[in-house]
């Protein structure tokens, strides 16, 4: 099989092997539409190159780390990245790589041109894994586009792409991409149309902007939009966007440009070229038999075709099924920047504010009745915030990822990871209150008589250490797990840091000076404009990298406030009864309190903690969240009353860790959780201290026990036990 075909000798016996965008294109040249120049660079291209270079193996390692269908949406957005960078580092062998250099060269090297992907399925009329592969604009050379194939053949790992395999139920060891190679039709507008309304059968709808379509298609850019009635061609409705800027090609590929006034000339696109749009779209669905969502632009008043595909929908599935929720958290660097704004001038100073007047509430002071009705508020609230918190935080979070994939496509580091050692160091809330309990442990580990005293268990200790005692309660108490449960009791608080003084001062500074190496070099690639916009971007990524974390800790100053109430319910309840009320549920709380004869259950024997394992493995695997080796005991925490147990040197063990529970990271060798990913607060927080780090390991907290040793590779993803 040939690697590479041009547009025109692409015949209907090779549709699988140039993917279906390309084949689309070559039938609808050869129909007479205008279509750009174009080159497939074929699926046995991709082939060979995994097969010769071992990629092939490598991913199936990665994906089988644990059962597909039980990976966490962290942890696919992991394997992506891992699996990306292996393409990063792998050269293209000199056999394939001498063809492809070949005949891109003769076609293109002179010529601006997009390089997309063109996937066997894609763009088929079951499935479309729209914008879930990549695609880049304005590349300039036979290097460089030589070098974007090699990513296109990556986007195939991208995280969107596996969870729409795994919807489809598409087999990943088969999977294979194809490669379009087309010449850049420069419009001076451009967009989208859609023959049939996917919301309306009777309708068709266009939509435009100025200039390229990748700002209409990354969402930068607010479009005008047409609907029109499918069966009359004539104009329903028309919605003007933003029309003061326009994305146009640049060096560094394609940058946003403002419009000026004279750019402006009457409406974007006038009736007579609406209807050349519906025209075209109408035309393509008659060609290809069913409805078409076609890419077109226009340039010197011609009407191009870019690609054209059949209008398919992603199934929402189960409520239960998240992957639409999940794939619409993408967004681009103006709606972050937005977002960034709304968030950091509007919701975090409204959170803090709730939190606040909520602690001025006396809870002692209700009637029981009036105390149900106030954790019904409080509820109600909690359960609002944390609406907002799916809606705006969550989405800010592809700031970083967003930052990861620049920082790996433009550095290629052997560490897939290495960017977020620039994005570390930003004053999170937990590493302060962190700061805040080793100053005290600092206190105690270099006064001998306040540490003999605390020992005793002397608890009336001097001036300055209970005034700063006192200064970390009133600032930090709600943020501890499972808020006044860990920190109410003053002596285990005093152990807790009793235990902090017996380990020795951090030294730091390393990594400081790592991550200032790291983001010099990184800018450096950059010069002019694109490395101010670099820098903006950075700035962006270490912000929503800080609130991934702080956005939990102020969400639980909430929380903490309404399970004050609760706890307050709750010894109400057993005062009354006498029967233990601390796990009642918060409905069973309100319930109690408005009936006095109310009356807990006993707790089912069968309830407490979950049946252990009656067998020991010797090595669960997970993924690899922080580098580096750590051996130690094993400390299993399953509720918040285990933390006050841990000590220094010892392995973290959970579930999954909280931001609200880290205060224990800092005394930790190294940290095991069953949740899994990268970028969860568990491993941002080893991250932080630099310690090495495994999740997703299934059932952790079953197989492991308390006072196991084991050790923890962060950098294979591995725990040892034994």
């Amino acid at each position: 099989m040939k690697l590479c075909i041009p547009l025109e000798d692409i015949e209907s016996g090779v549709r699988r092997e140039v993917g279906g965008k390309a084949f689309a294109l070559a039938r609808m040249a050869d129909e007479g539409f205008s279509v750009p120049r174009a080159m497939s660079v074929t699926s046995a291209a991709y082939r060979q190159y995994v097969e010769l270079t071992g990629l092939g193996e490598r991913i199936g390692l990665e994906l089988n780390r644990k059962d597909f269908h039980d990976m966490r949406w962290e942890e696919v957005w992991d394997a992506s990245l891992r699996i990306r960078n292996l393409f990063l580092n792998t050269p293209i062998p000199r056999a394939i790589e001498d063809v492809l250099r070949h005949e891109v060269g003769e076609a293109f090297a002179d010529v601006p041109v997009v390089v997309r992907s063109s996937a066997p399925g894609e763009d088929s009329a079951k499935t479309s894994f729209a914008g879930l592969h990549e695609s880049y604009v304005n590349v300039w050379g036979t290097d460089a586009i030589v070098e974007h194939i090699r990513k296109v053949w990556a986007s195939l790992w991208s995280d969107g792409a596996l969870l729409y395999r795994q919807e489809l139920g598409l087999d990943y060891e088969t999977s294979s991409m194809a490669v379009l190679i087309q010449e850049i039709a420069v419009g001076d507008r451009s967009g989208v149309a859609f023959s049939r309304n996917p919301n309306d059968p009777e309708q068709s709808v266009i939509e435009a902007v100025y200039g390229l379509n990748q700002g209409l298609v990354d969402g930068t850019l607010e479009p005008d939009r047409w609907t029109l009635n499918r069966n009359t061609a004539t104009i329903i409705s028309h919605r003007a966007g933003s029309r003061d800027q326009r994305m146009v090609p640049s060096s560094e590929g394609v940058r946003l440009e403002a419009l000026e006034a004279g750019d402006i000339q009457g409406p974007l696109l006038s009736d007579e070229e609406v209807s050349g749009v519906f025209g075209l779209a109408m035309r393509a669905e008659h060609f290809f038999g069913r409805p078409q969502d076609v890419e077109w632009t226009y340039r010197e008043r011609r009407l191009y075709v870019l690609q054209s595909r059949p209008i398919t929908t992603l199934s929402g599935g189960s409520e239960e099924d998240k992957r639409p929720w999940y794939l619409s958290l993408k967004r681009s660097l103006g709606n972050l920047e937005a977002l960034r704004k709304k968030i950091e001038e509007n919701l975090i100073p409204a959170m803090i504010r709730e939190a606040e007047d909520l602690a001025l509430s006396d809870l002692k002071g209700l009637a029981d009745e009036d105390l149900a009705l106030e954790i019904v508020r409080r509820k109600k609230i909690y359960d609002d915030w944390y609406g907002v918190y799916y809606r705006d935080f969550i989405p800010f979070a592809h700031g970083f990822r967003l930052f990861g994939q620049v920082y790996n496509d433009t550095m290629e580091p052997s560490d897939p990871h290495e960017f977020i050692d620039l994005l570390s160091d930003t004053g999170m809330v937990s590493v302060e209150r962190n700061r805040r309990l080793g100053e005290l442990a600092v206190m105690i580990r270099e006064n001998s008589g306040l540490r003999r005293a605390l020992e005793q268990g002397n608890l009336d200790f001097e001036g300055t250490f209970k005034k700063k005692v006192e200064a970390f309660m009133q600032d930090f108490r709600d943020l501890s797990w499972e808020s006044s449960r860990v920190f109410n009791e003053e002596a285990a608080f005093i152990r807790f840091l009793l235990e902090m003084a017996s380990r020795p001062a951090e030294t730091g500074g390393k990594k400081s000076r790592d991550a200032a190496r790291l983001r010099k070099e990184f800018l450096r690639r950059f010069q002019d404009v694109k490395r101010t916009e670099m820098e903006a971007f950075l700035d962006l990524a270490r912000t929503s990298y800080r609130l991934r974390d702080d956005d939990n800790i102020y969400l639980g100053r909430i929380e903490g406030r309404m399970l004050v109430s609760v706890h307050e319910g709750q010894k109400r309840i057993f005062a009354r009864s006498g029967k233990s009320a601390e796990n009642l549920s918060v409905e069973d709380v309100i319930k109690g309190l408005k009936d006095s004869h109310f009356v807990p259950q006993d707790p089912e024997t069968a309830r407490a903690e979950k049946k252990e394992k009656d067998f020991k493995p010797r090595q669960l695997v997970g993924q690899p969240a922080g580098p580096g080796l750590a051996r130690g005991a094993a400390r299993v925490i399953r509720e918040a009353t285990d933390l006050m147990s841990f000590k220094a040197g010892e392995i973290l063990v959970c579930d999954a860790i909280d931001p609200n529970m880290t205060f224990v990271v800092p005394l930790s060798a190294g940290i095991v959780e069953r949740r899994g990913g990268m970028l969860i607060h568990g491993a941002i927080i080893a991250r932080e201290y630099g310690l090495p780090c495994v999740t997703g390991v299934p059932e952790a907290v079953e197989l492991i026990h308390t006072g196991d040793k084991v050790t923890v590779d962060g950098y294979l993803g591995i725990v040892i036990i034994g």
